[in-house]
């Protein structure tokens, strides 16, 4: 008998197919003591264990490019990291084996992690990945993982760390679900990379046997268990008719009566342009700069590695827009050269730009290398701040950029509440603003994007996260400047409708999202998208938003 189920769909698709579930094992080793003239060689089978899961997250890295690389770079940073290495020998010369002296090390830190005010439960999640994948490799067994199967099936995980996410054949993995998880996860911006439809935070996911046949619904977050034909066939329909209505899909974005609404791609570096060039971008709304910096924690890369980064994306879109985020270090993005070690609670401390102000060198040869990667290119530059509070904050990063000869559009990023109220104020100091929802929606529920268990706090069409928008965008439209928006929620379809609405002037996102956003602005007219922000700013909910915008477009 068919039953629905409802995640939060985080990537589009349909997918069908046989339940298959994700690889499981105890990896906690035995508690044994060792003599003390074994330390040594302990201590050297764990180092060499660490290197080689770091090297393994490194080659899967370079195998998947783009954002992967940098999630699972940074996840063989974790690895590495020398306070770690220092506590794991400590432990094995007081007599852990090497295989208990990692596993005890990372739960102690995984404990401070977890008191740091919970911001870096997404962070405890990779941790726990790379705990398991050095144990397992000590212990000689195989590391839990996506399981073999010749026949196409959708994957049913607890959770899916970076390092399986990033390298999920689509051939075979039709699509997945996991129990927890958030929309704006790890796993969920990988998915999209992808272009594999996923469900995350289904609570009870790993309850559905295995064999079961399941139709997934990335776009809805539904979960059809046993479908009926009539819901295949219904499901397929629809999925074809979309697929068709990317294919005829091309040009700029734009509402069906002609309102322009330029779609831009957000990228991690170079090895996303492509990408971003065949998805038909018209620019780059959101250059993530901390790739260039996870090579070396401890000291920030040179000039010149910076230029030679920066005009890599910067040739790739000639008479194109190029949005470029200064480094946003600090919370779950630690740097050891910037971010303190010992805050009480990262999130709420000194990340982003506050972290830049602290230390001016940084910023100046940020913005000198930005300046010179643009000489003599016909690209429109643009460069913005991470977490800017006031216009305290927009006036000091407008001062820097005008001190480095910083010869473009400075602007300020929306991800606190109190930059939203005060929009008007900000754009006194700066020429446009651009929403990252996935930070705005955390502080503006105080819920971790991470944790799926306030999945549905994170979900950006919440309606109070509606009306933050729509009073950064009235404030850019009186003051005669642009507010796009650059996080995860301009990747929906029906949501890139409302948000138009509300007046947002450009939308930006993930590569395989482009030609979703396209072809559904073009079957609107402004005015009904006008009419679906309205109607979803009405809702008590974030369910009762989307039913209700999807109504006025709908026409019913």
């Amino acid at each position: 008998m068919e039953t629905t189920l409802r995640g939060v769909g985080v990537s589009h698709g349909v997918a069908i197919g046989e339940v298959r579930h994700m690889g499981t094992a105890v990896l906690e080793p035995p508690a044994k003591q060792i003599p003390a003239d074994e330390a040594e060689r302990e201590q050297g089978r764990a180092r060499q264990a660490v290197e080689a899961v770091a090297a393994d997250l490194i080659a899967r890295g370079n195998l998947a490019g783009g954002e992967a690389q940098a999630v699972l770079e940074a996840q063989a940073m974790i690895a590495q990291d020398p306070e770690l290495i220092a506590d794991v020998d400590r432990r094995i010369a007081v007599g852990s084996t090497a295989e208990r002296g990692i596993y005890d090390a990372f739960s102690h830190y995984r404990e401070l992690l977890a008191g740091a005010g919970e911001y870096m439960a997404g962070r405890v999640a990779d941790l726990d990945d790379v705990r398991n994948r050095i144990v397992a490799r000590l212990l000689g067994v195989p590391m839990p993982g996506v399981p073999d199967s010749d026949e196409p099936y959708v994957l049913i995980a607890r959770d899916l760390a970076p390092a399986d996410t990033a390298l999920l054949d689509p051939t075979l993995v039709l699509g997945f679900v996991t129990e927890e998880g958030g929309p704006t996860s790890h796993s969920a911006i990988l998915a999209r990379a992808l272009g594999v439809p996923a469900i995350v935070a289904l609570p009870g996911a790993g309850e559905l046997a295995e064999g079961t046949l399941i139709a997934v619904d990335g776009s809805t977050g539904e979960i059809f268990v046993d479908p009926s034909e009539e819901k295949k066939a219904e499901l397929t329909k629809a999925a074809a008719e979309r697929k068709a209505a990317l294919a005829t899909s091309s040009g700029p974005g734009a509402t069906s009566d002609g309102h322009k609404v330029p779609l831009l791609a957000n990228v991690g570096g170079p090895a996303d342009v492509p990408a971003a060039v065949e998805a038909g971008a018209e620019g780059v709304g959101l250059f993530r700069t901390e790739f260039l910096f996870l090579d070396d924690s401890e000291k920030a890369p040179s000039e010149e590695k910076q230029v030679e980064a920066y005009r890599k994306v910067l040739e790739a879109f000639p008479e194109g827009r190029v949005v470029v985020r200064v480094l946003d270090a600090g919370a779950d993005k630690p740097l050891d050269f910037l971010t303190p070690v010992d805050e009480p609670n990262p999130a709420l401390g000194v990340r982003g730009l506050r972290s830049l102000l602290d230390h001016p060198e940084v910023l100046r040869t940020q913005l000198t290398a930005l300046a010179k990667a643009a000489e003599g290119l016909p690209v429109y530059l643009e460069v913005m701040a991470p977490m800017v509070a006031d216009r305290t904050d927009a006036k000091a990063f407008a001062d820097a950029c005008r001190e480095a000869g910083l010869r473009a559009k400075f602007g300020a990023m929306v991800e606190i509440p109190s930059a939203a109220l005060r929009a008007r104020s900000i754009l006194q100091e700066v020429e446009f603003l651009s929403l990252g929802t996935n930070d705005l929606a955390q502080y503006t529920f105080a819920a971790d994007r991470q944790v799926g268990a306030v999945s549905r706090l994170q979900d950006p069409w919440q309606p109070a996260l509606l009306d933050l928008v729509a009073l950064s965008a009235e404030a850019a439209k009186a003051e005669g400047k642009s507010c796009g928006v650059c996080g995860e929620a301009a990747s929906d379809p029906l949501l890139a409708c409302v948000l138009t609405g509300l007046g947002v002037t450009s939308l930006s996102m993930g590569a395989a999202s482009i030609p979703y956003v396209r072809a559904t602005l073009a079957k609107y007219t402004l005015a009904q998208c006008e009419r679906a922000a309205a109607a979803a700013r009405a809702a008590d909910t974030a369910h009762e938003a989307r039913v209700a915008a999807q109504a006025v477009l709908s026409g019913e």
